[in-house]
């Protein structure tokens, strides 16, 4: 266990740089956003209050979250395309790097299952420390919009409403639904694993790797999209869906677990 938490740490450490720049670069613009949003909605409201003489409809810090959609968008997804890459990136740094690091990471007095897992370990690291941050940005952001729009002119509002005023947010980043969060990062976890054996496969057997590994993934998103096109009431109940559900999901994990570790135990090279 030692060495494996060595591992995760010297994985997260070669990615820290760029891990701070992301969460750097979205803090950046959408306190950009939300200060240019908000004033202009202060000046409007301004505006608005003395052109009438009924007062205007005040707003809510979700209403500059949905107003600033683009602006808090963004960085996200540069965040996900980032991290996508890194995926794969994370294993081929140690084969074309300048000192082919791969060489010196599996030789290393460790079961190299541990490799395997550090790597998906600091994956899920990056995943949710960008998820975390996001909320704490979103509160510090709160408090922005309540430190510049005086009482007068805004409304209260939860944060879950600020969360479901941006279509990101609410139905990839942080669904309010605690099973469809599960099952959105759930997948997520089973898809860095494919991807992560079919990687494998393509370094295991080189060029048949890369047909084994497209046939690998591609089985995967079969099965993975059998489950999720399976619909309540047409043949089987909602419990019994989500049973089958789970099933397939676990199937999939250590049929794709089994395969990694015998390929990177028995099969790589470098």
């Amino acid at each position: 266990m030692n060495r494996y938490l060595k591992l995760v740490h010297l994985e997260v450490h070669r990615f820290q740089y760029a891990i701070f720049s992301l969460m750097f670069l979205t803090a950046t613009i959408q306190i950009i956003g939300l200060v240019y949003t908000t004033r202009h909605r202060v000046r409007g409201w301004k505006e608005a209050a003395r052109l009438t003489e009924h007062s205007p409809r005040n707003f809510s810090f979700a209403d500059i979250i949905g107003d600033s959609q683009f602006l808090f968008t963004i960085p996200v997804l540069i965040s996900l395309i980032v991290l996508g890459l890194y995926v794969f990136g994370i294993w081929y740094r140690d084969w074309f790097g300048r000192d082919k690091f791969a060489y010196r990471l599996f030789t290393l007095p460790t079961a190299r299952r541990h490799v395997y897992m550090a790597k998906a370990t600091a994956i899920f690291i990056f995943v949710f420390a960008m998820v975390s941050i996001q909320v704490l940005l979103l509160l510090l952001e709160r408090q922005l919009f309540d430190w510049m729009v005086p009482s007068e002119y805004r409304m209260s509002s939860l944060l879950a409403e600020a969360v479901a005023s941006n279509l990101v947010f609410v139905q990839y980043l942080l669904p309010p639904d605690g099973m469809q969060f599960i099952i959105y990062y759930g997948t997520g976890i089973l898809a860095v694993f494919v991807i992560f054996t079919a990687i494998l496969l393509e370094r295991s057997y080189h060029l048949a790797g890369v047909i084994y590994a497209i046939l690998y993934v591609a089985s995967c998103a079969a099965v993975i999209g059998f489950a999720f096109s399976l619909h309540p009431y047409v043949y089987f109940y909602p419990r019994e869906i989500t049973v089958i559900r789970l099933c397939i999901y676990i199937v999939v994990m250590s049929l794709t677990l089994t395969l990694g570790f015998r390929l990177v135990s028995k099969k790589i090279t470098v």
